[in-house]
């Protein structure tokens, strides 16, 4: 059933903070500066220096917004546990100066996204989301068309998109970003029967989509269909009656089995169909081998963000033995061991347990108003933790959404207040017949 307009309160921020914060989910995202100042991928101090704004932006925002922010005081001790974790780990690190100065990264960043999810409620975070990535989507076509030596691939992944970014993947993800939050613009406004126009959100859903497909990264497109999907179906199921929900329900289950079956009988069969080696493109010889660095150090890591430097021994290794120059464990869980070990792998799955269970609980409150955005990119995040270097990220938009969505799993809005009688009505209750309960040990109460 529809709620009216009254029923769903506005949360969008004023244009200024949405700008604002729009600008930092921008520069998180990777897009644009680095691959113009930094096109061989190489960490510099000009680098560094274009942050500093991201954080001044950052700290005035938690600052203007100070009163909601601490309303979501259990977010805050769950992320401060974790930065605790990385900070201390710099006592073990193999580059303990990398540590020191990601860690802080990372804590600004985590800071970032605990605002969003308690200042954005509702549609209003994937509204902000949705408007930034159709931005970003329109300059990657202009890079493509106008600029291709920076919006295509000239090399590796020759005429493939890259848009913004550095590599095709990263469009591809940021995409998936876009097209889950207009998805669910879509569905919120349709639960909400606000008259909002449509046409931004097909627009954003329809050039996202596009984008996706010219990256021809299948990650991205499976990411895509997983997300939207989500949120199509928890709407569908919202809409329709017991027996729509029932059947939906079986549906799922019976493809969340099969599916199971047929790549526990098929896998390899399955990945040559999708254009996939059995080895997913050597990442299983590199799973292997960093596993047997990781029963090195099982309970201390090797360091927050240490593990993959340009000095790094243990990486110099895995290069070595996979005959390629690795950049990451293409695994967000692995790459988490080699760097926290067991502790930060434990404590980041816990986390995410309590994002996933907190949202399911509230489908049928923030979930409804929001279009179901969390539910869906939650589940895109887990999708993509299994393939990608997604968890515990210093500058990273999927582990700073992450991060939101546990905010806004664990933080509740304030008990609405009521609008005081206007002075009319106010006489007219004061003069009304007095009934038993409105005596206070036998006298009437006073008038105002």
């Amino acid at each position: 059933m529809r709620a009216s307009p009254a029923q769903v309160p506005n949360d969008s921020p004023p244009l200024w903070e949405q700008l604002a914060a729009g600008f930092v989910v921008f520069m998180l995202t990777g897009a644009l500066i680095a691959p113009v100042i930094a096109p061989d991928q190489a960490e510099t101090p000009v680098l560094r220096l274009i942050w500093l704004p991201v954080y001044a932006v950052t700290a005035g925002l938690l600052v203007f917004r100070f009163d909601k922010a601490i309303r979501a005081w259990p977010a805050w001790l769950m992320v401060g546990a974790l930065v605790a974790l990385a900070y201390v780990s710099q006592y073990w690190s193999i580059d303990p100066e990398v540590t020191d100065r990601r860690v802080i990264a990372m804590a600004i960043n985590s800071a970032f996204a605990v605002y969003l999810g308690a200042v954005f409620r509702g549609a209003a975070l994937p509204r902000v989301l949705m408007h930034t990535c159709l931005v970003m989507a329109v300059g990657s076509l202009i890079m493509v068309f106008a600029y291709p030596k920076v919006g295509v691939h000239q090399f590796d992944n020759a005429g493939l998109w890259r848009g913004l970014w550095y590599e095709k993947n990263q469009m591809g993800l940021v995409m998936v970003v876009g097209s889950v939050s207009a998805a669910a613009c879509l569905a919120a406004d349709q639960i909400a029967a606000n008259g909002r126009k449509p046409w931004a959100a097909l627009l954003t859903l329809a050039l996202t989509t596009l984008l996706v497909l010219a990256t021809q990264s299948k990650t991205s497109l499976l990411c895509l269909m997983i997300g939207v999907g989500m949120v199509g179906g928890w709407w569908v199921l919202k809409q329709g009656g017991a027996a729509v929900t029932i059947v939906s329900l079986w549906a799922a289950v019976v493809g969340i089995v099969g599916g199971g079956w047929a790549w526990h009988v098929a896998s390899a069969s399955i990945l040559q169909a999708l254009g996939k080696d059995p080895s997913l493109t050597g990442r299983t010889l590199i799973w292997e081998a960093l596993m047997r660095k990781v029963a090195e150090r099982p309970w201390t890591g090797y360091g927050f963000s240490a593990f993959w430097g340009v000095d790094s021994v243990p990486a110099r290794e895995i290069r070595i033995q996979t005959q390629w120059p690795v950049p990451s464990a293409h695994n967000g869980w692995i790459d988490l061991l080699v760097q926290l070990g067991w502790p930060g792998a434990i404590a980041v799955g816990a986390l995410i347990v309590i994002a996933v269970v907190m949202i399911l609980a509230r489908t049928n409150g923030l979930g409804a108003r929001e279009g179901y955005w969390s539910v869906g990119y939650l589940s895109v995040f887990i999708a993509l933790s299994l393939s990608e270097s997604v968890l515990l990220n210093h500058a990273s938009l999927p582990w700073s959404l992450m991060l939101a969505i546990l905010t806004r799993a664990v933080t509740f809005d304030p008990p609405p207040v009521r609008a005081p009688l206007a002075r009319p009505a106010l006489r007219a209750y004061q003069n009304r017949p007095r009934i038993a309960s409105d005596y206070v040990n036998g006298r009437r109460p006073l008038r105002f």
